[in-house]
């Protein structure tokens, strides 16, 4: 009879942990899906005319931007880290796609990939500034938060760049590939970026460090993982992300309001905690962060049927936010 080493006694407590890891994390999706169709029902039997293919799909149109957003700030949330920077650089990514595509002339789709690789030069300043320079990612992204505000109005001459002879621009968010459906591209668009998103996020060594970074950046760097160049690359990921939505609500507007995207990074922000992702890090999901999204999509679109007035909407929107950081708290004293 052989006795146990050191190493399999350790995997062999590590294994329920494990276990009791996987079980929490399919509980909060759980949680976040029921408070979605909790909410969903509700407007349903309040308004008659909430529950229709024509709303549904407006609920479903009015997540991409959120949605896009929120998907490269999981990454960023779950190594414990923030980006303030994405509404107004996803606004200057749409200006630079009016610039190319509309000012400069150049061909749509490089237009497109340029707009996109732009978000991922601001994510990957972002990244320096953190990882290299050592800037509190708070600061950092706020100081890049107001440079892509002026930026955009520098580069547009604070005037709204429209797209009204590209219209196969404007398709790309409000056209349908799906014939008699009308049913909106972008969708299809959010559907495939979350897709990318969770394979990156789960199945790769991306996902990996993106976790181990954010539950011990100190013990990940020991155990020899580079972590200056994966949060880098984390950050950069989210400006591609950002790039993408860019593109996307330049496309549903017809046009690039230089003016526009501050707000929308607290929303993101706010999709990504509601759907479970921990803002000390080292938890989240992507399925997760897709269910945010549309927790806040559904709540906007719900109290504007029933005529709520814009300040109860924040008041009503706030307090779900603070209730889901309850939450958040509740699980680490939970689990500590």
């Amino acid at each position: 009879m052989t006795t146990p080493t050191a190493t399999e006694e350790e995997q062999r407590k590590e294994a329920p942990a494990g276990v009791r890891q996987s079980l929490r994390a399919g509980l909060q999706q759980f949680l976040a899906f029921a408070s979605l169709l909790v909410i969903f029902v509700f407007f349903s039997i309040v308004s008659p005319n909430f529950f229709n293919y024509g709303n549904i799909t407006n609920i479903l149109f009015s997540t991409v931007v959120i949605g896009t957003l929120a998907l490269g700030t999981t990454f960023v949330i779950i190594t414990g880290g923030i980006d303030l920077s994405i509404g107004t650089g996803m606004t200057l990514c749409a200006v630079m796609s009016g610039v190319l595509i509309v000012n400069a002339g150049v061909p749509l789709p490089l237009g497109v990939l340029g707009a996109i690789l732009f978000g991922g030069l601001l994510g990957l300043i972002n990244g320096l500034n953190v990882a290299v320079l050592g800037l509190p990612p708070f600061i950092a992204t706020l100081a890049m938060m107001l440079v892509a505000q002026g930026l955009a109005l520098v580069v547009s001459n604070s005037t709204p760049i429209y797209f009204d002879q590209t219209p196969s621009y404007i398709d790309i968010s409000i056209g349908s590939i799906i014939p008699g459906a009308n049913f909106p591209n972008a969708v299809i668009i959010l559907a495939l970026a979350a897709v990318i998103a969770g394979v990156l996020l789960n199945k790769t060594v991306l996902g990996r460090y993106t976790y181990s970074i954010g539950s011990n950046e100190e013990a990940t760097a020991l155990s020899g993982i580079d972590v200056r160049r994966w949060k880098i690359v984390i950050y950069t990921l989210a400006g591609l992300f950002t790039g993408l939505a860019g593109v996307m609500i330049s496309a549903r507007l017809g046009s690039a309001q230089p003016a526009t995207g501050m707000g929308y990074e607290l929303q993101a922000i706010a999709a990504v905690v509601i759907g479970g992702t921990s803002l000390s890090g080292g938890k989240g999901s992507i399925v997760g962060t897709v269910i945010g999204a549309l927790i806040i999509s559904v709540l906007n679109n719900g109290l504007q049927i029933m005529s709520i007035p814009q300040e109860w909407q924040n008041v009503i929107l706030g307090c779900v936010i603070l209730l889901a950081v309850y939450a958040d708290r509740a699980r680490k004293s939970t689990t500590a």
